[in-house]
């Protein structure tokens, strides 16, 4: 497979799927049964080629690796340009594996329009995996606005009673920010003569010129992180998204912000990094602090796994803005962690609320005593989620509070008050909904895990352990890109501070 285009093969395999479920006629029963099984298929074999990126990944190569370059719109220097490195393939691999967990988890869920779901759902995955291997600029910001339009039908179509609503605010937040990276890119273009991201890495701004342009970016990574304030669309957008969309969107969607910070505006403006890395910390540690406090007093589970995500990407940020390799680290390895247990959490309660159909968490109680393997994966998932050592959430949130504290002992500080709080949230919903005395009538008869739900948790407490086990599979290959990135940075603010000492003389 040397000179096949292997980034492509994963990027648009999933549309050929979706071009294939499109074609697909008959009964409607039989056109449903079809759907299932050519998505299940056809994310599989996504999966599988993507995991040759993994296979033949060199792990002592900083550069990109797979790349792929041909001319797209050439008079303007605009090509279909595609790669990865040690930050982006692991998030390829992400999405890829947790699009067919998404099917399987709609299988029996979704009953109407099954054909279109499983083509917004493909077409969705090629958009994910296309944005973490984007090169050029043009491209990168036409996969990052892409993912738009499959998640908001996904929610807008097959989501809860407030359906519409949560869509069209999803929708909206994120607009805003991104006519204003528009207008960013556009600039940088002009500056550069070209969108290829290599290229624009390498052009010296001053600072009066990075900070408009990183505040415009940072426009529109914030909401998709999303950072405090504007995170509100978040748990709306959550409870009223079917349970595979809520999986999506935690465990991908919400990566793609931070992904961003990493990708344009630590290497393309690193002096209005780090002169808003102040900012960024602010903000963070009232999203860990805040937010937990919030999650704290829900009702309905989706939401409080909502707002913990909020908590737990401003961890991710913080990491992020430290500038050191523990800290960046930490970071990437924090959204990796999340993806697979914020996820499978929104699984959990996915399995609870196709039986009872209630996220209200009053309405559960003693499940141990008729789910005892459901009771078994929801706790080790939720002891990931509290950073339990073992488990792959300790891993990224220690990371990033030794580069907190060598960045700031004061933030370090709030990142640990937040952990604090989210073990306090975390087993409180786990002892209301497992523990306690089975006394409602219709719990009474409440099933267990069954094979299709089993296979569905399956992957991801093994990778929930593997990660806590044995980080180092995944820090080997990341540590060379994020040195990488360290050195430019620090060259950038030497080369600045050098020139400000010359104009003092």
């Amino acid at each position: 497979m040397g000179n096949w285009p292997l980034l492509s093969l994963v990027t648009f395999l999933p549309l050929l799927g979706a071009g294939i479920i499109f074609c697909i006629t008959g009964r409607k029963e039989m056109v449903a049964r079809n759907a299932r099984w050519a998505a299940l298929w056809v994310s599989l074999f996504t999966f599988a080629a993507s995991l040759i990126l993994w296979i033949r990944f060199d792990p002592r190569s900083a550069d990109f690796q797979f790349v792929e370059k041909a001319p797209w719109i050439p008079e303007f220097g605009i090509f279909y340009h595609m790669g990865v490195d040690g930050i982006s393939m692991f998030f390829v691999l992400l999405s890829t594996f947790l699009t067919p967990i998404c099917v399987l988890a709609s299988w029996k869920a979704i009953e109407t329009r099954v054909k279109e779901y499983m083509i917004a759902f493909l077409v969705l995955e090629t958009l994910m995996v296309g944005m973490f291997c984007a090169l050029d600029l043009i491209l990168f910001y036409v996969f990052f606005e892409g993912v738009l339009i499959p998640m908001f039908l996904i929610i807008g179509v097959w989501g809860g009673a407030r359906r519409v609503y949560a869509a069209f605010k999803f929708f909206l937040f994120t607009l805003l920010g991104s006519v204003l990276m528009l207008l960013a890119i556009i600039f940088l273009f002009y500056q550069a003569g070209t969108t290829d991201l290599p290229t624009v890495m390498g052009l010296k701004l001053p600072l009066a010129v990075q900070i408009p342009l990183w505040l415009a970016f940072f426009a529109s990574f914030a909401v998709k992180v999303p950072m405090w304030p504007v995170h509100t669309w978040l748990p709306d957008a959550h409870v009223e998204a079917p349970t595979a969309g809520s999986v999506i969107l935690a465990g991908v969607l919400l990566k793609m912000g931070a992904y961003g910070f990493l990708r344009f505006s630590l290497p393309i403006m690193p002096l209005a990094s780090e002169y808003f890395a102040p900012l960024v910390f602010v903000l963070s540690c009232i999203a860990v602090v805040y937010t937990s406090l919030v999650a704290l007093a829900q009702e309905d589970m989706k939401k409080l796994i909502a707002y913990s995500s909020v908590a737990h990407m401003g961890f991710v940020t913080i990491g992020i803005f430290t500038f050191n390799a523990q800290g960046l680290q930490g970071a990437i390895y924090q959204m990796l962690s999340h993806g697979i247990v914020s996820a499978a959490l929104f699984l959990c309660v996915g399995v609870v609320y196709d039986r009872i159909h209630s996220r209200e968490i009053a309405r559960y109680g003693g499940l141990v005593h008729r789910m005892p393997k459901y009771a078994l994966v929801f706790m080790i998932f939720t002891l990931a989620s509290v950073g339990l050592p073992g488990l792959s959430g300790f891993v990224g949130e220690i990371l990033v509070l030794v580069g907190a504290y060598q960045a700031n002992t004061w933030v370090a500080f709030f990142a640990t008050t937040g952990l604090i709080l989210g073990a306090a949230y975390a087993l409180w919903l786990y002892r209301r909904v497992i523990f306690g005395e089975l006394t409602k009538e219709d719990l009474k008869s409440i099933l267990d895990l069954d094979w299709r739900e089993i296979a569905i948790f399956a992957p991801l407490v093994l990778m929930t352990v593997w990660m806590g086990i044995y980080p180092a599979s995944f820090l080997d290959l990341i540590a060379p890109s994020v040195e990488k990135l360290i050195a430019n940075y620090q060259t950038a603010i030497g080369g600045a501070k050098a020139a400000a000492l010359s104009v003092g003389r």
